[in-house]
């Protein structure tokens, strides 16, 4: 038995692995299976060019577990270990093996790490770490490596027949959790679901058929359990894959969730590698709950599912798979390390998701604009956010009216641009952001051939005055603004039919009724007789920064509402029946039911009001 000593920079590298090297202890796992894909990915090459003689034999990694004794073991039947390597490999933390392989066969080797710190990762979790391995060089003896998480170790010859590495871990009391199968298999399920070697652990139960017809019998047998899909959709050809294939990938990676909308399949070698399939998915009026669920991995070994230094921020909001060997992680592999390529990545996706979103808009377009309630929050986001998919989306951005018509910018403008000018030569856009509530204001503004867009999602309070400030010509205006009399001044000015001193009487009445208002102002015009008697009106510019302040959890309640009282003299009720009547108090009523009335088409009828208001209803009826 030969004993020495690990060759390192300085006597406290053990602390320094176990408290700040890796932020996670569960990754020790990925760590010991991904070098255990390298040893594997190694012997292949070396196989495929004829530097190993025979049959390779099975080519699996196996994770064992026995509760009893305390050990957790990675066993590969890859490239094994002679002893002159353990000693080189193992005794010089963060010399890398994989790097030395790669200088050798770099255009046939898929190698993922090194084989250094990763592989000290494992004293994380365990009180010793013990290494028996066989090379596959012919008549190299097998050997055992032990070391109790100390620059001390022990190595000595091992019984083994088999070529390949055993890393045996007995784990501490203090990690007693990864002797527990279901947490094992959490970990599998979580780092290694798509490692381009089959991985077994324990077994499962399959039926199995034989004979025919009446002979036909069934039985059940144990079989090894394969946690990993060894070749996911991302890494084959588009060309390759159905649909079908496809949403059944989606599936893999987000059980029991809805069906995408689409999805990108990205495959790119030049200026760097890079595969992945990013969806899609529906996104409802919910942005927060459906960010990072983008998975990166490099060459199938999960990494992280923070992508937010490769992709933009909108981009988050998509779902899936980037796989990229060049991709810059620290040592753990647990953060992005911003670069020149991380930067290039970044433009190159949203690129191709925006040349995707034009493909489909161009030659799905119905399935697009039947899909834009969905896609519609995502790309609203991307040009809020992100200025160069703002200038390719303004191709395929639709603008949707309240009859469900969807338009692009530009189409829009056309449609809109002879009935809706304002006489400043500024294009007026109408709105509502809830058709239901604002019925009456929608079929006053289409009854004057005026056209209402439908934004009802939390993110089109600023994509509307995003659109105004690149626009520049366009207003948005909600249907119950003010600031809609800019369409209607284009009209014939239409003139009352009330004497000035009607007129001043109306006001009077109006303004005493709504006194205990705050924020109200009484406004007399002489509209259609067709149009409402009296309609409450809000200005824009208040209303939205107040919806701001809301949005960004500031109350609401903090700015007494501003709203216009907007009287139509023309009206017959106001006309005729009001300026007719002889007692005060009749008047008053009357005024106090109209603007109850028009309280009550903006919602803001409530509480005790309401209930007054409804009996008083009852009274009049009776």
């Amino acid at each position: 038995m030969q004993k020495g000593q690990i060759s390192v920079q300085t006597e406290n590298i053990f602390p320094i692995i176990k408290k700040f090297l890796y932020s996670d202890h569960e990754i020790f796992l990925r760590e010991l299976i991904a070098n255990a894909i390298d040893a594997t990915t190694k012997v292949k090459t070396l196989a495929s060019r004829g530097d190993v003689k025979g049959e390779l034999g099975e080519i699996t990694i196996e994770i064992l577990l026995d509760k009893e004794a305390k050990t957790l073991t990675v066993r590969d039947r890859g490239i094994g270990m002679s002893e002159e390597e353990v000693k080189k490999y193992l005794n010089q933390v963060a010399f890398s093996s994989a790097q030395e392989f790669l200088e050798r066969y770099q255009e046939d080797a898929n190698i993922i790490g090194h084989f250094g710190l990763g592989f000290y990762s494992a004293f994380m979790v365990a009180d010793q770490v013990d290494v028996v391995t066989k090379s596959y060089q012919k008549d190299a003896p097998a050997v055992k490596w032990s070391c109790q998480g100390d620059p001390e170790y022990t190595l000595e010859e091992a019984d083994k027949a088999e070529r390949g590495t055993d890393v045996i871990l007995h784990i501490n009391e203090e990690n007693a959790e990864f002797l527990e199968k279901d947490r094992v298999e959490r970990l599998l399920d979580k780092y290694c679901k798509f490692l381009p070697i089959p991985i077994k652990f324990g077994t499962e139960t399959k039926t199995v058929s034989e004979g025919e017809g009446e002979e036909k019998t069934e039985q059940q047998i144990e079989v090894d359990h394969i946690i990993n899909n060894t070749a996911p959709a991302w890494k084959k050809q588009p060309a390759d894959l159905t649909d079908e294939d496809y949403r059944n990938f989606y599936q893999e990676l987000y059980p029991f969730s809805p069906a995408p909308l689409f999805w990108i399949h990205l495959n790119i070698d030049y200026p760097f590698n890079l595969t992945g399939i990013l969806y899609f998915p529906k996104l409802g009026n919910t942005l927060e709950v459906q960010k990072n669920k983008i998975q990166l991995y490099s060459n199938q070994v999960y990494v992280t599912d923070d992508v937010k230094e490769i992709v933009p921020e909108f981009l988050t909001l998509l779902h899936g798979v980037i796989d990229s060997p060049d991709i810059p992680l620290n040592v753990s592999r647990s953060y992005l390390q911003s670069d020149a390529n991380v930067k290039k990545i970044t433009g190159y996706i949203t690129k191709k998701v925006a040349d995707r979103l034009q493909e489909i808009f161009k030659n799905q377009r119905e399935e697009y604009e039947e899909k834009w309630k969905d896609l519609g929050v995502f790309i609203k986001y991307g040009m809020l956010t992100d200025e160069k998919f703002h200038e390719r989306a303004l191709k395929f951005a639709l603008l949707t009216n309240v009859d469900g018509e969807h338009y692009t910018l530009d189409d829009y403008r056309e449609k809109v641009k002879d009935l809706q000018t304002d006489k400043h030569n500024k294009l007026v856009y109408l709105y509502t952001n809830h058709p239901v509530d604002h019925d009456s204001f929608v079929s006053a503004a289409k009854d004057r051939g005026y056209d209402v867009l439908e934004f009802d999602n939390l993110i089109d309070n600023h994509f509307l005055q995003h659109l105004e400030m690149k626009l520049e010509d366009v207003s948005f205006v909600r249907v119950d603004s003010d600031t809609v009399d800019q369409l209607i001044q284009k009209d014939e000015e239409s003139e009352s039919v009330l004497s000035e001193k009607e007129q001043e009487t109306v006001k009077s009445l109006f303004e005493k009724a709504t006194t205990e208002r705050a924020g109200a102002t009484v406004v007399l015009k002489p509209l259609s007789p067709q149009d409402q008697p009296v309609t409450i009106t809000k200005p824009e510019f208040m209303r939205r920064f107040k919806e701001m302040q809301a949005l960004q959890g500031m109350g609401a309640d903090q700015f007494p509402d501003q709203f216009n009282v907007v009287v139509n003299t023309n009206h017959p009720i106001i006309a005729e029946k009001l300026v007719r009547m002889r007692k005060e108090e009749k008047k008053e009523e009357l005024v106090g039911y109209l603007f109850n009335l028009a309280m009550l088409n903006q919602q803001m009828l409530k509480g005790a009001d309401l209930t007054r208001f409804i009996g008083k209803t009852i009274e009049l009826i009776q």
